[in-house]
């Protein structure tokens, strides 16, 4: 047994020699060979790259705004929130924890001699635990704070980093519109485009931001599930709210007429009035958004964002996976193409193999060897000239990232389309019979 096994192993170390001979005899064919499967390999690694790259980004930005995170905004400014709205909606929504009141203005921002108009967010205290927004400095402003309408303000990382040139800002004053606030805190770094720019963003209590916009209602809340089941229950339970609220559901009892007290005190209803009736439970066929001719309403959960966000990026790197990998079955035809002219070439060489007493098997083995060792050598060049363009459009501001699936499935279709086109040439070349091969 141990005889034949060496034997075996034998064959099998020669047949690839002469598999590597044959390959090296003509350099400028193989090489163009090797060139048509590392095109297709170098194609599919750059474009599954750049579409990888692009999904990170996208669920990137979506992931910084917080997870389990609830917005629920006024399409119509003549149905925007109290600010009472949002501590009413965590009583009864459940799966609620917490929940702010927000309030989007500018303003002119004088620091020191510079000035320059402000992008302002009204909020409260909770804000760091909704939008899981840590502080590198500093803290965040109290619910005294808030209550007591006091100018402080917590900066965005890039604005607290620019004002004293990297040191921490916290204690200094600023004025907004006129009016001094002291800075209590600085927000970590989210990076450019995450967190809807809230690194170049200041935070106040939402309370002094009414005062800056001059308005008593909000137009935002934002919300915090304890987890994304939850987070999805409390979409419905919202949904249900707000369609009694503006009597867009129709099964529901209708809020009470003015002067009237039907239903239990809660949230008020379009006209401001109390009296709208609880819901009576989460209904799965609810749909997440209020549906009118026009949106009055809208509650959109940032989880949900997030998976199709994915999916949608998913689809369209796989798309160009797709597209690129028709290069690859090219490249695999023109090993094929090789390999038959190879065989028709070296007849003479496989009738004298045959008389020398080489088995078919052999020269199956050995072509096939072949187009192994052509797909290889591409598969590598490719991969390596994949890697580099994926860091040249990087270098041109593109989002990129190196896919190692990317990297595995180019390889795999590689090899496979190397093994799969070589094999009817090999086929044809163990068939050949010694007798007409000596002739020819």
């Amino acid at each position: 047994m141990a005889k034949k096994m060496r034997g075996l192993l034998v064959r099998l170390w020669f047949t690839a020699q002469m598999a590597g001979h044959g390959v090296l005899a003509n350099p400028l064919r193989s090489a163009l060979t090797i060139l048509g499967v590392a095109i297709g390999v170098a194609s599919v690694v750059s474009l599954m790259g750049i579409g990888e790259g692009a999904r990170q980004a996208v669920v990137s930005q979506f992931r910084s705004m917080g997870t389990n995170v609830i917005v629920v905004k006024v399409q119509d400014p003549k149905v925007e929130f109290a600010p009472e709205d949002a501590a009413q909606l965590v009583e009864r929504v459940e799966g609620l924890e917490m929940a702010t009141p927000v309030v989007h203005t500018k303003g002119l921002m004088r620091w020191r001699r510079a000035r320059g108009n402000a992008d302002i967010i009204g909020v409260n205290y909770e804000f760091p635990e909704i939008r899981d927004h840590a502080l590198m400095a500093g803290h965040f402003f109290t619910k005294w704070h808030v209550k007591q309408r006091s100018p402080v303000a917590v900066l965005g990382y890039n604005i607290g980093v620019g004002l004293l040139g990297g040191r921490n800002p916290v204690g200094q004053t600023f004025a907004i519109n006129g009016r001094t606030y002291r800075i209590v805190g600085v927000l970590s770094e989210k990076g450019e485009g995450n967190a809807e720019g809230i690194d170049n963003k200041i935070l106040v209590p939402y309370t002094t931001a009414q005062s800056i916009a001059e308005k008593k209602t909000v137009e935002e809340i934002w919300g915090k599930a304890g987890s994304p089941q939850e987070a999805d229950l409390a979409v419905v339970q919202l949904g249900r709210i707000f369609r009694r609220q503006l009597g867009l559901d129709q099964k529901a009892p209708t809020p009470a007429a003015p002067g009237e007290q039907e239903g239990e005190p809660g949230m008020p209803t379009a006209e401001g009035k109390p009296g709208m009736p609880a819901p009576s439970g989460p209904d799965k066929n609810e749909l997440p958004v209020l549906s009118t001719s026009e949106d009055v309403i809208t509650i959109t959960n940032l989880n949900q964002l997030v998976d199709e966000a994915n999916t949608a990026n998913r689809v369209m790197t796989l798309l160009l996976g797709g597209i690129a990998a028709v290069s690859l079955l090219v490249g695999g035809l023109g090993i094929m193409n090789i390999m038959l002219v190879a065989v028709t070439e070296r007849t003479s060489e496989i009738g004298v193999r045959r008389a020398l007493g080489a088995k078919q098997s052999d020269l199956l083995v050995q072509f096939l060897l072949e187009a192994l060792y052509l797909s290889a050598v591409g598969s590598i060049a490719g991969v390596a000239a994949g890697i580099w363009g994926i860091n040249l459009f990087a270098q041109y501001g593109f989002e990129t990232a190196i896919s190692f699936q990317s990297i595995e499935i180019a390889t795999g279709v590689a090899l496979g389309a190397g093994l799969l086109f070589g094999v009817y040439p090999a086929v044809s070349a163990s068939a050949v019979p010694p007798v007409e091969a000596l002739r020819r």
